[in-house]
């Protein structure tokens, strides 16, 4: 048998120029190609199928660096996870995005990170092996499906309750996941008159019998360019010229803009483990009323307020046929906006960050302020254009309007 000279071979191209004989540089890089196939080492890979832990860290920190998380999201394509999905791919991250929808779901993902960083993988919440088969080289799982209202596929208990447990049963499982974090709901309480909070707080319990050391984070309303909120709103004043305040407009919260609930969720991915089974509570600075809101609202699309004020029983009965017919069609329903049934039912009760709960500050972040930038994204909504007025101050005369 010839043995190949570890000395390189080069062959002549047109033009002068040479390039190296693959069988050097398979010998030069050590990878021997007997006949017999008893060294072939081109195949083989280091890599074990589950628990590959933390990575050795390299680089400054950029995108193109190893942070040593791979991590699946769960949710990834939805509201939260663009924003989360950034911030990891950012610092050189490897990102495992499940998808169930079309293959465009996830595309705009791709993005975010260097070449083959973030990685689309097609899964079925309901069947058990697609999971494992996301799960397999993280080292790391964010739990971020859920939903405001119910379709015909999906209850509130199954988006927010069944998938949550099932998601936390696997890694367990797996065995070599290092960190779990469970995003649920500001508010989430077994005693909720909103059952999607419930069938959080029921997924929180779930999670931590399953994985004691898991994280819990409970964000308030998110505010952001796809916010589910401000953008109802906005949508709903310019199609009908009012806003209907459900309850008068009473109830207090505390919005959080969502880039802060996403850096959140990385301060807690790189700290020394020390939020590892401890639940955050993550509300803005300020607490708002919910008209005081809408005066943001109505003062960042330049119009002149105007109101409905809706007492709740009022508002329960114009979103409850949508409720009483999702399981009685056989067509898909319009997802509820402005009247959602468990949402009205959530407003009946104020949603604050509880005095000793830990915060941002718990994880060295100092969250937003509402005002200015994080609202920014509503000059969309001026029907004279981004420009229309020149200050935040500046108010659209009456005589405007017809």
């Amino acid at each position: 048998m010839q043995v190949v000279s570890r000395r390189l071979v080069q062959r002549p191209l047109v033009g002068g120029a040479s390039i190296y004989s693959s069988s050097s540089l398979r010998s030069l890089y050590g990878v021997s190609n007997h006949l017999n196939g008893t060294d072939n080492c081109r195949y083989s890979s280091s890599l074990a199928t589950k628990g590959v832990g933390h990575l050795a860290r390299k680089g400054t920190g950029g995108r193109s660096s190893v942070s040593g998380i791979v991590a699946t999201v769960f949710g990834a394509t939805g509201f939260l996870g663009r924003y989360l999905v950034q911030q990891l791919a950012k610092m050189g991250s490897q990102v495992l995005v499940p998808f169930r929808g079309s293959e465009d779901s996830p595309r705009h993902l791709k993005l975010m990170g260097d070449l083959g960083q973030v990685v689309p993988m097609k899964f079925d919440p309901r069947d058990e092996d697609s999971i494992k088969a996301v799960m397999a080289k993280a080292n790391v799982v964010i739990n971020l499906i859920g939903r405001e209202y119910e379709t015909r596929n999906f209850s509130f208990e199954d988006a927010n309750h069944h998938i949550a447990e099932k998601l936390a049963l696997v890694a367990k499982e797996h065995g070599g996941i290092m960190r779990y974090i469970q995003v649920s709901c500001l508010g989430a309480s077994v005693s909720s008159p909103s059952r999607m909070l419930r069938a959080k707080a029921a997924a929180e319990e779930a999670v931590l019998n399953a994985l004691p050391e898991a994280t819990i984070m409970r964000p308030a309303t998110m505010i952001g360019t796809e916010d589910r909120i401000l953008n109802p709103w906005s949508m709903f004043v310019k199609k009908y010229g009012f806003l209907p305040l459900i309850g008068g407009g009473t109830t207090k919260f505390q919005p959080v803009y969502v880039v802060d609930v996403a850096a959140a969720i990385v301060a807690a991915l790189k700290d020394d483990g020390s939020s590892m089974g401890k639940t955050y509570e993550l509300g803005g600075p300020d607490v708002f009323t919910t008209h005081e809101l809408a005066e943001i609202m109505y003062d960042m699309i330049r119009e002149w307020p105007r109101y409905v004020k809706l007492p709740f029983p009022i508002a329960k009965a114009m979103a409850a046929p949508r409720d009483f017919m999702v399981n009685k069609v056989p067509f898909p329903l319009p997802s509820p906006q402005i009247f959602n049934l468990d949402q009205i039912n959530a407003l009946t009760t104020d949603t604050l960050v509880s005095d000793n709960a830990l915060k941002f500050q718990d994880l060295d972040l100092v969250p937003h302020k509402l005002k200015g930038y994080p609202v920014e994204f509503l000059i969309q909504y001026r029907k004279g254009g981004p420009n229309f007025g020149s200050t935040v101050s500046e108010k659209i005369p009456t005589d405007f309007y017809p």
